[in-house]
């Protein structure tokens, strides 16, 4: 699925709103956002021109060919070019957790599901679940059923534009948890199937999935314990 990629945006909160006016004039309709704060030293946010304010952190899933077009609108009307102003990169889906899913993420994207390619072969896989607030133990047992370990909760709220409030029953703009699991790619889909079928759209839950590939990760044991260790 190399022509769908998380697109993630970081930007001073109070920029998050006319980015999401951006996205949503080309589509880009559904993004989830969370607020964080910057962690870089004095010394860089002085070189960089940067303040360090709370930040707005959005994910929004697009079409690899959609991504040029919005970053000559940021360019042009943000001056994303000029540090200070936020920044916005990719990073390749791998799978999604269901066609409805994938329909609701991509919100008014037209896609056509095309045959599977292979992004790179990498040992771990980042699975990311979108669910409704209050649901995160549901979702992680339903995780650690196939063999999952534990897992990152944060808080989000979704957005988007008039019209798409609600999707398949879905609602898109009450406030959200998302959860971030690093799994073993041969374990990913076993991990999202489980979580499909123990708390996915018909459940109240109600959470989507997808995975991001893994390039490194540090601090995991991803073996298999032996007798001695278990």
């Amino acid at each position: 699925m190399s022509e769908l990629s998380l697109m993630v945006t970081i930007t001073n909160k109070v920029n998050a709103e006319k980015f999401q006016k951006i996205y949503n004039e080309l589509d880009a309709s559904v993004s989830f956002l969370s607020f964080g704060r910057g962690t870089a030293t004095s010394r860089v946010l002085n070189i960089l021109g940067l303040e360090r304010a709370e930040k707005a952190i959005m994910h929004t899933v697009i079409k690899n060919s959609l991504f040029p077009r919005l970053r000559r609108e940021l360019e042009r009307r943000f001056v994303i070019d000029v540090p200070g102003t936020g920044i916005v990169f990719l990073v390749p889906l791998s799978a999604v957790g269901g066609k409805r899913q994938l329909e609701l993420l991509l919100g008014n994207q037209e896609y056509i599901m095309g045959e599977e390619t292979s992004l790179k072969q990498t040992e771990q896989e980042l699975i990311v679940v979108i669910s409704n607030q209050g649901y995160s133990e549901m979702i992680m047992n339903a995780a650690r059923s196939a063999k999952a370990g534990g897992g990152t909760v944060i808080h989000a709220k979704g957005t988007g534009k008039k019209g798409s409030e609600k999707f398949f029953g879905f609602a898109l703009a009450e406030e959200k948890e998302m959860h971030y699991i690093v799994v073993s790619t041969e374990n990913r889909d076993a991990v999202m199937r489980a979580i499909m079928d123990q708390s996915g759209i018909r459940s109240k839950a109600q959470a989507i999935c997808f995975s991001l590939p893994v390039t490194d990760v540090a601090g995991m044991r991803l073996t298999p314990l032996t007798v001695e260790e278990a």
